[in-house]
């Protein structure tokens, strides 16, 4: 029987009996599914794992041969504490290190700024300069275990005293793995963490395109990241969208350089969030899968099959945590873990379930990890590659998420492009009517967060908290002033002349930034050149 006539007879009867619930049958992007799905709604042919546009996964071996990297986000208090987070997670099981600063670090600020009072070690680590990096990777051999760094505007700077701290422990550049968030222009989109104007932030991210093919070739210089543009209110379209939008404008703006795109796109990765809808979230990673090979190979002329492949790490929903009912959050965290194996991440982060309330204690982060080796070892998924392939509802969802997340690309297009887009407020004013119409359907109850708006029970969460001792804020300070008071002044200042050569010359600032590392300037102190030679962007207001 034909679907329609099927819809028309059996499932019209089967409704007038028992009528369909009132609840809201959409995707958390608005896509409205139908009732049942068949061979009419499959695409004519699939190709297999590991073939463009790589709809099936990367490889075709996929987890049959390696699973994915279980890389958990640590990152608190002062050096020693994270050396020591770490440390526990690699004895845990954990196959790779992802480090978050706070928001003094983030922000280029020193940990003994005026600005940082009261921030230092909150909301990750304080890394200040190559001092403190050299604490935070303590008895680490960064030839073996790979690393990403969650940073940004001053990216450049952390990675650079990364390097450099590996030169110095004996290991050698060519040989470190990992990957740098170094994403500036989500931040202009998202979560607003930006220090200079658009044109020198995006310029900085090209040196590092130009700068580690050559020198650290197994280091991926880029990820690009949906996961906070998802954070900050956006549909799962959206961030698919506005994620590859963003990585389309650093490959036309390396490519105007004059690189070679089969030098630098195999090193480009992306970073996605994993929210509750289920198979939207799984349709995300095939759609963005085809899009990126299918533009690379189409639009930008990459001939290296390795140019076309979409490698990425996915992380859990940290805003559909709750702080009502914390523990419901592992069943979440599952469920979303679940999504991303299924489709077919590299790399995946879970959330700890107390992040609602404070940063994870070592107990929450270590259910969190057992989440993932849960189903990794004991659920089967692993075992098959791409096992939801030729699902009829998976391949339609897959088409309509990548046809409604091309059309804004084409949009973003038609605009001039992402800063064009930027400076318009397309962004601003998308993410927030979707966030608006998200907080509408939960007002009404047309959606339902369990403990939230409905199945509430109003008893205080009883769950143990991390907390920050202030006295981080003094160890911080204490380390800034010995290594101030030690390093070889000639050097530093000497290195700070020539950071702010590279940027008034227009020079790539890699170098520079390696020397200012090994001369052990401080992050503020590099940063503030760079303020005095780019200026300090403000974000217009919109009316």
């Amino acid at each position: 029987m034909k679907k329609n006539d099927w819809l028309s007879s059996e499932y019209a009867k089967a409704t007038a009996k028992f009528p369909e619930r009132n609840f809201l049958f959409k995707t958390m992007s608005g896509i409205e599914p139908d009732p049942v799905y068949t061979l009419e709604d499959a695409p004519p042919e699939l190709p297999m794992p590991g073939e463009y546009p790589y709809t099936r996964g990367t490889q075709a071996s996929m987890y049959r041969a390696k699973l994915w990297t279980m890389r958990m986000f640590a990152g608190f208090g002062s050096a020693e504490q994270t050396n020591q987070r770490f440390h526990q997670l690699l004895n845990a099981g954990q196959t790779g290190l992802s480090t978050a600063f706070d928001l003094p670090t983030l922000m280029g600020y020193d940990a003994d700024h005026p600005f940082s009072v009261g921030e230092v070690g909150k909301c990750g680590v304080a890394v200040s300069s190559l001092a403190d990096m050299e604490v935070l990777f303590n008895g680490i051999n960064l030839e073996q275990v790979t690393t990403s760094m969650t940073i940004n505007s001053p990216a450049s700077a952390i990675w650079a005293m990364y390097l450099a701290n590996a030169e110095k422990q004996g290991f050698k550049l060519e040989n470190l793995g990992g990957t740098i968030q170094n994403d500036i222009l989500k931040e202009f989109i998202a979560q607003k963490e930006f220090i200079f104007p658009p044109e020198p932030s995006v310029k900085l991210v090209i040196d590092t395109f130009e700068w580690s093919p050559k020198h650290t070739p197994k280091w991926n210089f880029i990820s690009v990241s949906g996961y906070h543009i998802r954070e900050a209110g956006s549909t799962n379209i959206q961030e698919l969208a506005f994620t590859l939008a963003d990585g389309f404008h650093y490959v036309e703006e390396a490519l105007k350089r004059g690189l070679d795109i089969d030098e630098f796109a195999p090193r480009i990765s992306f970073f996605w969030d994993v929210h509750n809808d289920f198979f939207e979230e799984i349709a995300k990673f095939r759609a963005a899968r085809r899009i990126w090979a299918t533009q690379m190979r189409e639009r930008y002329g990459a001939r290296n099959p390795k140019s076309w492949i979409l490698r990425t790490h996915a992380q859990t929903a940290g805003v559909s945590l709750t702080a009502q009912q914390p523990l419901n959050n592992i069943a979440r965290v599952a469920i979303q873990a679940l999504a991303a194996v299924l489709g077919g991440t590299q790399s995946l982060h879970t959330d700890s379930f107390d992040e609602a309330l404070a940063l994870p204690t070592e107990e929450a982060a270590t259910i969190a990890l057992r989440t993932q080796q849960i189903i990794a070892y004991e659920t089967g998924v692993a075992n098959v590659v791409d096992p939801l392939a030729g699902s009829y509802y998976v391949e339609s969802l897959t088409s309509q998420v990548e046809a409604r997340a091309m059309k804004y690309i084409t949009q973003i297009r038609d605009l001039g492009g992402v800063v064009k887009a930027l400076e318009a407020g397309f962004f601003a004013t998308e993410i927030g009517d979707a966030s608006y119409q998200f907080q509408r359907e939960l007002d009404s109850k047309q959606r339902i967060i369990v403990g939230v708006n409905e199945f509430g029970d109003n008893k205080p969460a009883r769950v143990p908290i991390q907390l920050i001792d202030k006295q981080v804020e003094i160890i911080q300070a204490e380390r800034l002033a010995r290594v101030r008071r030690e390093r070889d002044p000639i050097r530093h200042k000497a290195a700070l002349e020539s950071l702010r050569k590279a940027a008034i010359l227009g020079q790539n600032t890699m170098p520079a930034f390696l020397e200012c590392a090994h001369a052990y300037a401080t992050l503020g102190e590099q940063m503030d050149v760079l303020r005095n030679v780019y200026g300090v962007y403000e974000e217009p207001v919109a009316i």
